[in-house]
């Protein structure tokens, strides 16, 4: 039996790939299925709706790829700074994550899911994160009078800092990242407080 919606997300996914976000329209996608127009509706609200769905699984298979080949034994700055680089490079080896780069695309896209209630999927390292981030709060390799979440939050600034590279200067770019990152991880963990500190 014929599965629409996967053969939407697996031509959507290939025209994406091969035509960028802009370039593709729901009319090339339902072609390509080999169904009409309007069924398409019958399964996705949005040509953005598709786009975000394969969005997230495509960061989730790099998240995951990530996690597996990193050695969470490492310090933190060493980790952090080697997640960063592997995410980058995931990125701009992948056309569907690329798209983070593309300004308009992303301003549009992120709109769209942000009325969904559903951008929070975008954390930086998801949960397996969050919970090395608590690991060293309690071996006091980084600050325990930050929240986690926070520390999520900031971590999450720091990648988003890379779709503002035109404005800080292309050529201080790569350089800007590595500060701001090696900056933030001393400042989480050089002055370690704990609670009745």
């Amino acid at each position: 039996m014929k599965d629409t919606k996967t053969d939407l997300f697996n031509c959507g996914k290939e025209l994406f790939s091969s035509k960028g976000f802009k370039d593709t329209n729901v009319s090339d996608i339902t072609k390509s299925a080999g169904i009409g127009t309007g069924t398409f509706y019958n399964y996705y609200s949005s040509k953005e709706e598709l786009f975000m769905a394969i969005y997230m699984e495509e960061n989730e298979k790099l998240k995951k790829s990530i996690l597996k080949s990193i050695n969470t034994d490492q310090d933190p700055l060493s980790l952090v700074k080697e997640i960063m680089l592997l995410n980058l490079q995931g990125m701009n080896s992948n056309p569907i994550l690329k798209e983070w780069y593309n300004k308009d695309v992303f301003n549009k896209i992120e709109q769209h899911f942000r009325e969904e209630k559903g951008l929070e999927r975008l954390d930086f390292m998801y949960n397996d994160f969050s919970e090395m981030i608590k690991k060293w709060q309690i071996e006091r390799k980084m600050r325990s009078d930050i929240d986690s979440g926070m520390i999520m939050a900031i971590f999450t600034a720091i990648i988003t800092v890379e779709t503002h590279k035109e404005e800080i200067g292309l050529q201080y770019f790569p350089q800007v990242l590595d500060y701001l990152t090696e900056f933030t991880i001393k400042g989480l963990t050089g002055d370690v407080k704990q609670d009745g500190d």
